[in-house]
C-alpha cells in the first residue's frame, strides 16, 4: 500500500468514528436516578462572568466523575465565552458520558461542527428557527450521528415537539428579558407529548425543586450557574447530588 493509501484508508476510518452514534444524551436522562445535566459556561449575557478562569479540561470531567448524568458545554464565543474546543478539551481530559453542543444553531455547519469535536447531541431553540428549518436541522443531525434536544419557552412553541426531537427542552428563562420562572417547566410539561424525554432547563438551583420536576415527568435537568459560580463546581455537584438523593422524600 503506497502512501495515499494509506491515508485516504485511515480517513475512512476517521470517518466512521465521526458518523458513528455517540454515548446516548436520551439514553442516560432515561437510566440516571438524578438526570442532571451539568453545564460548563464561563459566561452570560446577563450576568457578565460567572468563572472567567474555568477550565475546560478541569470542570466538565470534575462533573462527570462527581455523578452528572451529561454534560453541556456553551461553545457560543460572542455571548458565552465558550469554543468548541472546550468539547475537545473535555473529551480529551477523559469525558466519556454524553456532551450536549450548547449554542444557537442556526446553520448545518454547526452540526458538521458539533460532531467533528465530539458532542453527543445538539441544542436547538424553537425561538431561532421556523418549525421546516427545525425540521431540517433535525434530520442533518440524526445523519450526523448526534441527537437533538429540542428547546420551547412558551405555549405557541410546543408544536414544534411534532418534528419528533429525541429530547423535549422546557426553557425557564424568558430568551428575550432572561428572566426565568421555574413555574414555566411545570406549566407546560402536561401539554407535551406522553411519551417526550422531558428537560427542565435553567433557573433550578435547589435539589428540592428537582424532584417536584420528577414527579411532574421530567427526566433531565440542565443545571449551570448553581455549579460554576462555585469555587469547586464539581463539588458544588456533588454536594447537591448528595442532598437530592439522601433527604427525606
Amino acid at each position: 500500500m503506497d502512501i495515499l493509501q494509506e491515508i485516504v484508508a485511515h480517513k475512512h476510518k476517521e470517518m466512521e468514528r465521526l458518523c458513528a452514534k455517540k454515548p446516548s444524551l436520551r439514553d442516560a436522562l432515561l437510566h440516571s436516578d438524578t438526570g442532571i445535566i451539568a453545564e460548563f459556561k464561563r459566561r452570560s449575557p446577563s450576568k457578565g462572568w460567572i468563572k472567567e478562569e474555568g477550565k475546560a479540561e478541569v470542570i466538565p470531567l470534575s462533573y462527570q466523575l462527581n455523578g452528572a448524568a451529561a454534560i453541556s458545554i456553551l461553545t457560543d464565543e460572542h455571548y458565552f465565552g465558550g469554543c468548541d474546543d472546550y468539547i475537545r478539551m473535555a473529551r480529551k481530559s477523559g469525558v466519556t458520558i454524553p456532551v450536549l453542543y450548547k449554542n444557537f444553531v442556526i446553520h448545518e455547519a454547526q452540526l458538521y461542527a458539533a460532531a467533528l469535536c465530539g458532542a453527543s447531541a445538539v441544542l436547538l431553540i424553537a425561538a431561532c428557527l421556523t418549525k421546516q428549518e427545525c425540521k431540517t436541522l433535525l434530520h442533518k443531525a440524526h445523519e450526523l450521528g448526534l441527537e437533538v434536544l429540542l428547546e420551547m419557552h412558551s405555549e405557541e412553541e410546543l408544536e414544534y415537539a411534532e418534528i419528533g426531537p429525541d429530547l423535549c427542552g422546557i426553557n425557564n428563562r424568558n430568551l428575550g428579558s432572561f428572566v426565568t420562572d421555574v413555574e414555566n417547566s411545570f406549566r407546560l410539561a402536561e401539554l407535551l407529548p406522553k411519551d417526550a424525554v422531558k428537560v427542565s432547563e435553567s433557573g433550578i438551583s435547589n435539589p428540592e425543586t428537582v424532584k417536584a420536576l420528577r414527579q411532574a415527568g421530567f427526566r433531565g435537568f440542565l443545571i449551570g450557574e448553581n455549579f460554576m459560580k462555585a469555587t469547586d463546581p464539581g463539588q458544588a455537584l456533588n454536594d447537591f447530588l448528595t442532598q437530592l438523593t439522601h433527604s427525606p422524600h
